[in-house]
């Protein structure tokens, strides 16, 4: 089922335009795993293990924290969402609340995030390859999987979000089926007996917070680089069949999730393998089943991360491409990416596949350090996009009056401190990186993206072109 609806979108000074919204037959379920694809992949499956190194067992801490910001991230984008269903998401909600500056470096972030993630992805199932094939180049895989996903992300939406629905299941299953086999050796004592298992290794190496406080906070980066990509939601749910049904119902099952497949699955990693055993050679849910001598499980699970990292990546192709179609259409990108075959941003899709071949040479040039570069460039990227998108929300509820408040749909809980605590967290974690010295790079190149498009936007006439396209 296809329709076409008209939505008029307000700008910052009350002018306002009207987005055509193409409902493509994505169902609940597809935004529910469309959204599932894109937070459950290497940040989890190979990223917890720079993590856990980092802080120790407290990363536990790390993870319940990181969950709530994104929690009150994704009310505050459901909120507007839901009020104000446009494509181009939380580009154009920055944009009709904060300005059209602030909606074009929100969506090019998006896209940037989204890039640096897709290579963070790349480099994983690379790394994940050398379990079956340690001789090979990385750069090989990494040009084998942009075949894959660029033939997916070509084909219909609908048939994206069954391709999507269909890797989610598999890892999601794997995630649920390592914990059940986590609690049963830890209850029936299964696997090598010589490994040292059980809740006490929480604490015996070190206690709960071994490498201190700061420890703890080093790990913010990579847990919070672990959840990119949720605010994906936005996205995909206004191109759902109803997105005031499917965008809440999405965003609410995020705390269990987060329980689940976070805190719940590091929870039995760490009890399983003292932490600093815990090395990053390989994926934690690897080597766990590795070193306790179920090898075939180790091997099933290889074929689960690659998996992982697969719909990852296919999740968010399928993002920054509309978001930067949806930019194209307010003359805030160009005119070439608007343009769409069946729905899909060919165009745009094409130039970021051919953005991505960045990610076969650094795998030549940099095989040992590429994931750790980029996953500290992602998570600037993907915490800057959050605070726009919260800033965006409170701004909204300004500019609403007292019965568009209580008419709200999909409310934020918790009005406005839960917003104010997900801002500050954020602040707090570029504060982070100017601290430690391994993040200075990511902190730079971030400010310099910023400063690179800002100039772009001035110089190319953005503000001209873009007051004239909304009167």
């Amino acid at each position: 089922m296809t329709e076409s609806t008209a939505v008029p979108a307000a700008g910052p000074a009350g002018a306002r335009s009207t987005t055509v919204v193409k409902r493509q037959g994505l169902k609940a379920r597809h935004i529910h795993f469309i959204a599932l694809g894109s937070a459950i992949g290497t940040g989890l499956f190979y990223g917890s293990a720079g993590a856990i190194q980092a802080a120790g067992p407290s990363v536990l801490l790390v993870y319940l924290l990181g969950g709530a910001v994104v929690y009150f991230m994704l009310r505050a984008l459901g909120e507007m969402a839901v009020h104000m269903p446009v494509t181009g998401s939380f580009a154009e909600y920055t944009r009709a609340h904060l300005g059209g500056w602030a909606g074009y470096i929100t969506g090019w972030m998006f896209a940037f995030e989204m890039m640096i993630v897709c290579l963070a992805d790349l480099t994983a199932i690379a790394i994940y390859m050398r379990f079956w094939f340690p001789d090979t180049q990385q750069w090989v895989w990494v040009a084998a999987t942009l075949l894959i996903v660029g033939a997916a992300n070509l084909a219909s939406v609908h048939s994206f979000g069954e391709l999507e629905f269909v890797f989610t299941i598999i890892k999601v299953t794997a995630v649920v089926g390592m914990i059940i086999g986590g609690a049963a050796i830890l209850t029936f004592g299964l696997g090598d007996s010589a490994q040292n298992v059980g809740l006490d290794n929480l604490w015996n190496d070190g206690g709960f917070l071994p490498n201190g406080v700061e420890g703890m906070i080093a790990a913010f980066i990579l847990v919070l680089f672990a959840f990119g990509g949720t605010e994906i939601i936005g996205v995909a749910g206004v191109e759902a069949e109803d997105p005031e049904k499917a965008i809440p119902k999405a965003v609410n099952t995020v705390p269990a999730r987060i329980l689940l497949f976070y805190v719940g699955a590091i929870l039995v990693i760490l009890a399983l393998n003292p932490w600093r055993t815990i090395t990053g050679e390989e994926s934690p849910f690897v080597q766990i089943f590795d070193t306790l001598g179920v090898n075939w499980a180790a091997a099933l699970l290889n074929v689960v991360v690659i998996t992982a990292a697969l719909s990852a990546i296919n999740a968010d192709l399928f993002g920054a491409g509309r978001v930067l179609t949806g930019l194209a259409k307010q003359n805030l990108a160009p005119r070439a990416m608007a343009r769409t075959v069946r729905g899909i941003p060919v165009m745009t899709t094409a130039i970021l596949l051919l953005t991505l071949v960045l990610g076969t040479i650094l795998n030549a040039m940099l095989p040992d350090r590429v994931f750790e570069i980029v996953a500290s460039l992602a998570t600037f990227a993907t915490i800057y996009v959050w605070l726009m998108i919260l800033l965006a929300q409170v701004a909204s509820r300004r500019h609403m009056s007292p019965v568009e408040v209580a008419e709200l749909k999909f409310p934020v809980p918790f009005w406005p401190y839960g917003q104010y605590f997900a801002i500050a967290f954020i602040i707090f974690t570029f504060g982070i990186m100017a601290w430690l010295d391994q993040y200075h790079l990511a902190l730079g190149v971030g400010v310099g993206f910023l400063v690179l498009m800002t100039a772009l936007y001035y110089a190319t006439g953005r503000p001209k072109v873009q007051g004239v396209a909304r009167v």
